[in-house]
């Protein structure tokens, strides 16, 4: 079984003590063994945790990746006033068991006390609040407050940098999470199928800009928000911003890529 990721590393220092960034594309690249990462969009069920948890741990053992990325509130749906759903809720139990059977880190979305929107990080240990979206869409502010600083996990050597939805549209934020020396930019994102090409341009942009991998997990199907049509086409893109694996606009798809 693998090992769970390593400590999160936060930046709430990174303007006064900043790593320099590592260009990742040349002779460090075949240092690191080699990572199976997977972009995935479920079915999701509007605040059903339960139903959404067993869909996310399907997710997991179909995908046979070391890294599973999960789009924006993934597990309650784009609903803004679903509960927060704590660390130790038990309706997780079926993706811990999931994780701890593949050696898998999944990452997932979720509204979290504070109010967060949050990523989670979840293996076989357990789950823990790994990342609180930085920068809010306008209906998400009347609720949810913003986190202050990036976030960074370190897996197998690997070091992936976190965002979430209209992270991915701020140049600061991948600026920022650059700055701490990252490998990969992960991103759970809802948009409208009418917006797709968003996903893309964002995802072009930040890889060439930062010459990291960049995987994007997006909603696919109807979820809450009115997103009655999310755009799915959840993808991974290289350094140079080419595209190596592309999901369709279906929910239940998930694709997955060797980074190495």
């Amino acid at each position: 079984m693998h090992p769970p990721y390593e400590v999160i590393l936060r930046a709430d220092h990174a303007v006064d003590r900043p790593v320099p960034l590592v260009d990742h594309t040349g002779g460090g690249a075949e240092d690191h063994t080699p990572l199976r990462l997977a972009v995935a969009q479920p079915l999701c069920v509007p605040r059903d945790v339960a139903a959404n948890a067993r869909a996310h741990a399907a997710a997991v053992r179909a995908a046979g990746a070391r890294v599973v990325v999960f789009p924006e509130l993934s597990l309650t749906g784009y609903e803004l006033d679903a509960p927060v759903v704590s660390v130790d809720d038990p309706r997780l139990a079926p993706l811990v068991e999931a994780c701890a059977e593949t050696g898998t880190l999944a990452l997932a979305g979720a509204p979290v006390a504070g109010d967060h929107i949050a990523m989670l990080a979840v293996t076989g240990d357990g789950v823990t609040v790994a990342y609180r979206k930085m920068w809010l869409g306008d209906a998400e502010a009347h609720r949810f407050r913003p986190g202050h600083t990036p976030a960074v996990l370190t897996v197998d050597g690997w070091r992936v940098g976190l965002a979430v939805c209209k992270d991915t549209g701020v140049a600061a934020h991948a600026e920022r999470t650059a700055t701490l020396g990252i490998d990969v930019y992960a991103a759970g994102v809802v948009e409208s199928a009418r917006d797709a090409a968003v996903i893309d341009q964002r995802a072009h942009r930040i890889a060439t800009a930062q010459r990291v991998w960049v995987a994007v997990a997006s909603c696919a199907g109807s979820t809450g928000g009115g997103y009655t049509e999310a755009a799915g086409r959840s993808g991974v893109w290289t350094p140079e911003g080419k595209v190596v694996a592309r999901a369709g606009t279906e929910p239940g798809e998930s694709v997955s890529a060797s980074l190495g």
